[in-house]
């Protein structure tokens, strides 16, 4: 079973996640398939390595001793994965694609770092996620990076880091807003075909607030110009002026009080960010290596 490490890297990824659901969207495979190799991996060993609880999962004593060795193989086989790929001696460009928030505030800073782990240089497209995704079909990219699973034939998806969408004025504002709350702002928008604001509409309309009723002063195509036009609007305006947006994009502005953030009636809206690659690579070695750092990223 040890030549077979992904059996392993399954079993690792279910305990990770505590959760045999989680551990699919992780890995981008079937939950019957994650259960599936889980069973292959007891009768091999012919004892029960993990118990389903109704808040998740727990080891046995058996599979403690398993996770053990699982992880010392992980590490050695992460720490060996650069000097595979000097095998491979393959020089190119490997190209990501990212939606808005994720390119410009999220991945630039491990750029550097997938350089060095793939030897060769990268380079970033950002557009919107729907955009990415026919750049990737069209493979135009390598890899893709988007805010919402933008679900299309061939592509594997991998459930990356979290993210919440929260309201941003440059004004304090209440931390939780009520329904009339909602109507006494102005309202800076994003443009239709945004994953922000067909969420934000959703919860909208979830706690019954008309979001067509709102004074809008403007529809823009980024977070960016969100952050900005908020930033630069007048901070003693008798009506503030607030957006949606992804709280990565504005954490800096929230620890120096540049910016205030607000959620809507106690909801908090989370969502995940996505990895996505075409089926056809997905014994891509760049591809996994790529992959499989940007996972183990904790953001």
């Amino acid at each position: 079973m040890l030549k077979d490490f992904a059996k392993l890297h399954t079993f690792l990824t279910v305990i990770k996640e505590k959760s045999f659901s989680k551990a699919s969207a992780k890995l981008g495979i079937s939950q019957p398939a994650v259960t599936q190799q889980i069973k292959f991996i007891e009768e091999y060993l012919d004892t029960k390595v993990v118990e389903r609880k109704k808040n998740g999962i727990k080891l046995t004593k058996e599979g403690e001793d398993l996770y053990r060795i699982a992880t010392k193989l992980e590490k050695a086989i992460s720490s060996s994965e650069k000097d595979l790929l000097k095998i491979i001696n393959k020089e190119f460009t490997f190209v990501m694609g990212a939606s808005y928030a994720i390119g410009n505030y999220v991945i630039p800073s491990y750029l550097s770092t997938i350089k060095d782990k793939i030897n060769n240089e990268v380079y970033m497209q950002v557009a919107l996620s729907a955009e990415i995704m026919d750049m990737l079909e069209d493979k135009k990219i390598d890899l893709a990076l988007i805010e919402s699973p933008v679900f299309r034939d061939g592509i594997i998806y991998r459930e990356w880091m979290d993210d919440e969408l929260v309201v941003v004025s440059n004004q304090p504002l209440p931390k939780n807003l009520k329904h009339d709350d909602f109507y006494t702002f102005d309202w800076i928008c994003r443009e239709e075909g945004s994953h922000t604001r067909k969420l934000a509409s959703e919860v909208f309309e979830e706690i019954g607030v008309d979001c067509e009723s709102f004074n809008v002063l403007g529809v823009v195509q980024s977070p960016t110009a969100i952050k900005e036009t908020i930033l630069r609007s007048p901070k003693d305006a008798a009506r503030p002026i607030v957006s949606v947006i992804s709280r990565h994009v504005i954490e800096h502005e929230l620890n120096t009080g540049e910016l205030f953030e607000a959620r809507m009636r106690n909801f908090r809206v989370h969502r995940k960010f996505y990895i996505a690659y075409s089926k056809d690579r997905k014994h891509d070695a760049f591809i996994d290596n790529v992959v499989n750092y940007l996972l183990s990223l904790k953001v």
